[in-house]
């Protein structure tokens, strides 16, 4: 039996363009192989750096920090910020690699509930307004993984309110906030704050390709220099051949064109998620409509535990991620994080017909 997954956050090969970038590394080596071949700074290719401050008005070259992946860029930013552990909040669910950094750091990590009416602005207002302040409130905005749920603008100002207030940094992870299938683009808290208390992250790993792991930070000027000795202590200097093909990629017009195919594809895939959900999920069970990204969330029906679901449905060959991994605490047990981002359409349909199957009969079994 095939094994299908929908655990995989990773883009489906097919739209991955190799032979562009093969052309791009061909002739950044040809023109700058000396330079680009060789240790650079720590923040990165100058040409990029540039390129990305123009993309976000409000900052300035000089605050842009290129990281190998938007995940170290994370775990650059709270080795500064957790050198003494103290309070993070993080939405619940939320991304399980950044929870486990924190962990690692020993910082108490604090959940507040989003679900498809948002972020709970009440109870985050409750945990800023404690004694022992939170160092750093972190959020993925727009199509969130695990859940695929966009803040509103509504929602955007308050958190950059309520940050702001109690002079608690913001950490804004927005990887896939350019894969768009519909609807209008929000502006990002870092535009709503002008870049004041905010700190911007990206990657260019759903939009390019993952292989080259780019991403990049916005920061506060205080935060540079401490941010390129950590960078250079954990590996001399970045990788700017991927980083100059992907300015290369950029400069020859193709990455609009691309990010147009990337979602073109990706958006068939959703679709075809969501009608199979809607064809063979029982009663009871309830999802998230995405707009973009890579995800939606699963909500079992009552009873149904994700754990044993887990097991049978490896048994049927189907993979997923378990609802209780995005959790810093309890949290999850009836809810499954779906990708759609890797698989066929055919596979996707055959994937959710055995997991509905599965599901069905578990919910029977729970009635």
């Amino acid at each position: 039996m095939d094994v299908i997954t929908f655990a995989r956050g990773n883009p489906t090969p097919d739209i991955l363009p190799v032979d562009a970038f093969g052309e791009c590394a061909q002739a950044v080596i040809a023109r700058e192989g000396r330079t680009i071949l060789n240790y650079g700074p720590p923040s990165g290719y100058g040409p990029l750096r540039e390129w990305i401050a123009e993309q976000h008005g409000a900052a300035d070259p000089a605050q842009v920090v290129i990281t190998t992946g938007s995940l170290f860029g994370f775990n650059l930013v709270t080795r500064l910020v957790y050198a003494d552990p103290g309070r993070a909040v993080v939405e619940a669910p939320s991304y399980d690699r950044t929870i486990g950094v924190l962990r690692s750091l020993g910082s108490k990590i604090e959940g507040v509930p989003l679900t498809d009416d948002g972020l709970d602005l009440d109870r985050l207002e409750t945990i800023l307004a404690e004694a022992e302040v939170p160092k750093l409130v972190y959020t993925i905005p727009t199509f969130q993984n695990p859940t695929g749920r966009t803040l509103s603008l509504d929602q955007r100002h308050a958190l950059v309110e309520l940050c702001r207030a109690r002079g608690v940094l913001l950490f804004e992870d927005d990887p896939y906030r350019l894969v768009r299938y519909e609807g209008e683009p929000l502006p990002s808290m870092y535009e709503l704050a002008a870049g004041k208390g905010v700190i911007f992250s990206s990657s260019f790993s759903k939009t390019g390709a993952p292989g080259l792991r780019v991403g990049y930070l916005i920061v506060p000027p205080e935060m540079v220099k401490p941010l390129e000795a950590l960078a250079a202590s954990s590996y001399i200097g970045p990788p700017l051949l991927n980083q100059a093909m992907l300015h290369e990629f950029i400069a020859r017009g193709l990455f609009g064109p691309n990010l147009a195919h990337v979602c073109a594809e990706l958006k068939a895939r959703r679709d075809a998620m969501l009608e199979a959900l809607e064809k063979e999920l029982p009663e009871g069970a309830s999802w998230s409509h995405p707009d973009g990204g890579y995800f939606l969330w699963l909500d079992l029906p009552e009873g149904v535990r994700v754990g044993a679901l887990f097991e049978q449905a490896a048994e049927a060959g189907v993979q997923f991620v378990k609802g209780t991994d995005f959790y810093a605490g309890e949290g999850g047990e009836e809810s499954a994080r779906l990708a759609f981002s890797f698989s066929s359409l055919d596979e996707i349909h055959e994937g959710v017909r055995r997991l509905g199957a599965l599901v069905r009969d578990a919910a029977a079994v729970a009635a």
